[in-house]
Order: structure tokens, then sequence, then C-alpha cells
């Protein structure tokens, strides 16, 4: 049985809920979560470590740094292959 999901603290709720490329956008959305935006936010705007990021969310180092792995992915997949990007 899995560990039950922890709640996270998320300080910002993004202002701009999708974003999209122009012209036509071939294939489904890329969806980031909150949290995904929020550790996005947090180490590569704000700075932080992924420690310190961690201790932000209320979760450990590694769930972070498993969390900001995935929000790049995301990220990366919308940016390559000119797909909409939209956060929930």
């Amino acid at each position: 049985m899995a560990r039950p999901i922890k709640c996270r603290r998320v300080c910002h709720f993004p202002e701009i809920l999708e974003f999209s490329p122009t012209g036509d956008v071939n294939g489904e959305p890329v969806i980031l979560t909150i949290d995904e935006f929020e550790t996005i936010r947090l180490i590569d705007k704000e700075g932080l470590s992924q420690q310190e990021c961690g201790t932000q969310l209320g979760v450990g180092r590694t769930t972070a740094q498993k969390i900001y792995e995935t929000a790049r992915k995301k990220i990366a997949d919308a940016l390559v292959l000119g797909l909409s990007l939209i956060h929930i």
C-alpha cells in the first residue's frame, strides 16, 4: 500500500493559468500541478535550494527533487513539442 500524499504549502497561486504557443497547437496540453508550479517558482525564480524548497512546501528534500524533475520534464515537453501548458 502506498504512503498517503502529504499536504503541501503553496504561497503563490499562479495568476496566469495557461501558457500557449502562437499558431497551431497540436496534441494534448501539458498539465502542471500547483505543487510543480510552486517548486519551479521557488527553485528557479526565487533561487532556493531543494532543501529550502522542501521546507517551504512542507515535504522532504527528495520529494521536492522529484516534484522539480517532473515539472522540468513537463515544461521541456511543452516548449520542445509546442504544446500548451496548463496549471491546475
